[in-house]
């Protein structure tokens, strides 16, 4: 009989086990995650406490990132870009300073059912990215360093967008096309 309460206590043990294997596997850390140009994850700790520097709403999907319907952008900026935009920026003429930081967050439009009226609110975030202004690491896109890192809600983890060492200079093609005079940057402060 204590042979079989032994086998029975191994059982269970080595499933609890394999359950909490199985559980941690699948809670990701996503700060240990890098782009393929080497921005890592953790460069942007905090982020979802920067200041809100705009939202944007592209006019139709192509402007949405990895999603292939409409989405609802939130454009945060960390501190030294925030006084950077205090300080003048794009107006003044100067240049975004070094260690400035913004993060876009996107997700899928939804619906507020409960609202008294209709409203469009954010739905499934279907990815993050940033840009970080560091003229030393990004000497080749005008001082400017891009990663996106695509979400999936199935598995809540996130993984970069490409494995591709030139997807950075993908994103700075589209910022050299009209906001090269702003030292690269399209979203400007919204007003309070």
């Amino acid at each position: 009989m204590k042979h079989q309460e032994f086998t029975a206590v191994v059982i269970v043990a080595a499933s609890v086990f394999v359950v909490s294997v199985v559980l941690a596997a699948q809670s990701q850390d996503r700060y240990t995650l890098t782009s393929a140009n080497g921005i890592a994850f953790s460069e942007f700790r905090g982020y979802d406490a920067w200041h809100m520097v705009a939202t944007s709403e592209p006019d139709d999907a192509s402007g949405c990132g990895t999603s292939k319907v409409g989405c609802t952008k939130a454009i945060l900026g960390n501190p030294t870009m925030i006084q950077a935009y205090r300080d003048g920026i794009p107006a003044n003429g100067k240049a975004v300073p070094d260690g400035a930081a913004f993060a876009k967050i996107e997700w899928l439009q939804d619906r507020d059912d409960a609202s008294p009226y209709e409203v469009t609110v954010p739905g499934t975030q279907t990815e993050v990215s940033f840009m970080l202004k560091d003229s030393t690491r990004f000497p080749d896109t005008n001082g400017w360093g891009y990663a996106t890192f695509v979400y999936d809600a199935s598995s809540d983890t996130f993984k970069p967008s490409t494995n591709d060492p030139t997807f950075a200079r993908g994103c700075h093609g589209c910022h050299i096309v009209g906001a090269t005079a702003r030292d690269f940057v399209y979203t400007s402060y919204a007003q309070r």
